[in-house]
């Protein structure tokens, strides 16, 4: 992170207060929190005390609406509606959520689950991941109040260039 002016966001397998401030201490800027926000709640409050709330993205691997955690395999019961609620009761500004069954897919994103989400809580930004398979597409979620895309496969397989994720970010 000393290297570099960019802004690290670190993400995965955080457990321990002692790993998040490991994290931080190498220089990330954020750290992405899912399974346990939604495992234990309590552990992931003594973090945000400790050290604020823009210190983290919490995010929602959702399925149908309902969250998944552990890489996807375990269901929690838990609606997505009420994990947001829960993160803006922590003050969190910003989340991101992964539609599962889009994700990788490159058929498009969940938008109209964007858009139900952002019209129940207008006071969040909210950013989008899974199917986004073209630069189209972050013009749609943009429009339908995104605030961000986490962009993966179209890149990687060169349905978005790098070019065209430059001129998104300068002309929007």
């Amino acid at each position: 992170a000393s290297k570099t002016d960019m802004v690290i966001d670190f993400g995965g397998g955080l457990k321990t207060t002692e790993e998040v401030s490991n994290v931080f201490n190498a220089g990330a800027a954020m750290a992405n929190i899912g399974s346990i926000a939604v495992k234990n709640p309590a552990l992931f409050k003594e973090w945000i005390d400790a050290f604020g709330t823009k210190k983290f993205l919490p995010g929602a691997d959702v399925l149908d609406k309902k969250i998944r955690i552990h890489g996807w395999q375990k269901a929690t019961g838990i609606g997505i509606f009420d994990f947001i609620k829960s993160m803006v009761a922590l003050k969190i500004g910003t989340i991101f959520c992964t539609d599962i069954s889009k994700d990788g897919m490159m058929r498009g994103p969940s938008t109209e689950l964007y858009k139900e989400i952002l019209n129940e809580f207008t006071q969040i930004k909210l950013i989008a991941s899974g199917g986004i398979s073209c630069y189209d597409d972050l013009l749609i979620l943009k429009e339908a109040g995104c605030a961000g895309a986490i962009i993966g496969k179209a890149y990687y397989e060169g349905k978005i260039s790098l070019k065209q994720i430059q001129h998104f970010l300068i002309s929007n």
